[in-house]
This record gives C-alpha cells, structure tokens and sequence, in this order.
C-alpha cells in the first residue's frame, strides 16, 4: 500500500511539474494576430493581410516561410518569405516597419497587427 500512495505521488509531481513548464513557456502574445502591410517604397503589393499564429513566442503561418521571435516585453523579429520585419507589439495591437523585393527591386513599408 505504502508503494502505491508513492506512485500516486511521483505521478501528480511530474503532472504538475508538467502543467508548470507549460504556463512558463507560454507568453503574452501568444494567439492569432491579423497582420496587414502597407507598401511605402518600391514595386511590392500596395497592401497585403495574412493570419499569423503565435505560440511559446514563435511565430507561424500555414503556408508561408515564416521565422520569427516576440519576446516577452513584445519586441518583433520575423523574416517571412523573404522579407524581414521588426516592431513592437503591446496588449492586443502592434506594428513596426518591414522590408524585402519584389522582382529583385528593393521595397518596404510599415505593417500593423491585431489580435484576433
């Protein structure tokens, strides 16, 4: 019996060690963001939107070469698809500045996001 309330013990130990390494990796910003760019320079689409996905920080796009970080105070580092981006994000908002080419000529602009 003595065996089995230990067992019984480990077993919540690790499950809420567990829960707890999955709260800590989590961070503010984790969610779906609507992200819109707006082209100021160069021959790149006027406007585009996607859905970015972000979890434990990292950001995600179905469909898209996306590398990117927000770090816990919601500093933005991405390069999607070849174009880089950084920026702030705050509460449910954010923006920041981008750039990239399109047809080899350089373009940037500013982006804008919002948590959906």
């Amino acid at each position: 019996m003595r065996f089995g309330r230990i067992a019984a013990f480990c077993a919540a130990s690790v499950i809420t060690a567990t829960l707890a390494a999955t709260a800590v990796a989590q961070t503010p910003f984790d969610g779906n963001w609507q992200v819109t760019i707006v082209t100021k320079t160069g021959s790149c689409e006027p406007t585009a939107s996607s859905m970015l996905t972000v979890a434990d920080g990292k950001i995600t796009a179905p469909g898209a070469n996306v590398s990117g970080t927000i770090g816990r105070e919601g500093l933005v580092k991405v390069s999607i698809n070849g174009a880089y981006a950084n920026g702030q994000l705050s509460g449910n908002a954010g923006s920041g500045k981008w750039n990239g080419a399109s047809a080899g000529i350089p373009c940037s602009g500013r982006w804008e996001a919002s948590r959906q």
